[in-house]
């Protein structure tokens, strides 16, 4: 178990928000850059996760931060750094792009650590008893999010059904089109709508609107929890003021 999965998960989806409301005040990209790299070192040593799967985790908000970037730089007015035909690259729409960009990548890389220390039902459980969320939406909550995690397997299963059933090209395999993919969109649409109703009428069934209930396997609030958020908050507001004296 890695040091974040053993803390309460209200508790890191708090500390979560709470960075992420504070990098939008921020428009520093020193200070935004070193958060983003202790986030790095959070999520690798923290939370446990791999070197490659870190590094695939990132790729979308890279690709996101180099658009936000490219945008800025060239549609921003300011001190013209560069210039080619109708293109100019700007310094205050370069130091403004890069602040936006790594403001995502830091909520990107908390999400990412709090995610993979985070048992979906272990932040249900600690929502319902410390956050006090009724238990009809939190397990509503979590029974949707099971079956986003599944939709994938029904994929693969309905195509390869409708592969049995598939004419076939010369070469053997199944004739796949636009057609076939829309035939398996819908069946699957389908089967998420039967499931959802199933998976309704068992919530009811257990009572799950009707008063006080009990947790099996609570999970724990205790004093490392709150050192945890003392630490975060703390190196937030260490970096953050950092980054204010050395600008001023």
């Amino acid at each position: 178990m890695s040091p974040l999965e053993a803390r309460n998960p209200a508790v890191k989806l708090l500390l979560v928000v709470a960075v992420s409301v504070a990098t939008l005040a921020l428009l520093d990209p020193r200070t935004l850059a070193v958060l983003y790299l202790l986030g790095l070192v959070a999520a690798r040593w923290g939370a446990g996760v791999g070197p490659r799967r870190l590094l695939l985790a990132q790729v979308p908000f890279w690709t996101f931060g180099a658009g936000v970037l490219l945008v800025n730089a060239l549609s921003r007015p300011g001190d013209v750094l560069a210039a080619a035909g109708p293109f100019r690259v700007t310094d205050e729409g370069l130091a403004v792009g890069a602040a936006l960009a790594l403001r995502g990548c830091v909520i990107g890389v908390a999400t990412v650590a709090f995610l993979a220390s985070t048992p979906p039902r272990d932040l249900m459980v600690s929502l319902v008893r410390h956050a006090r969320l009724s238990p009809r939406y939190a397990y509503a909550l979590l029974a949707g999010h099971r079956m986003l995690a599944g939709l994938p397997r029904q994929w693969a299963t309905i195509r390869a059904a409708q592969a049995v059933r598939a004419p076939l090209r010369r070469d053997g395999r199944p004739r796949e089109g636009w057609r076939g993919l829309g035939r398996s969109a819908f069946a699957l649409l389908v089967a998420s709508v039967r499931a959802s109703e199933r998976v309704a009428l068992a919530l009811e069934s257990r009572g799950l609107s009707a008063g006080p209930r009990t947790v099996w396997r609570p999970v724990p609030l205790g004093a490392g929890d709150g050192a945890l958020a003392a630490g975060v908050l703390g190196v937030v507001v260490v970096v953050v003021a950092a980054g204010a004296w050395s600008a001023g």
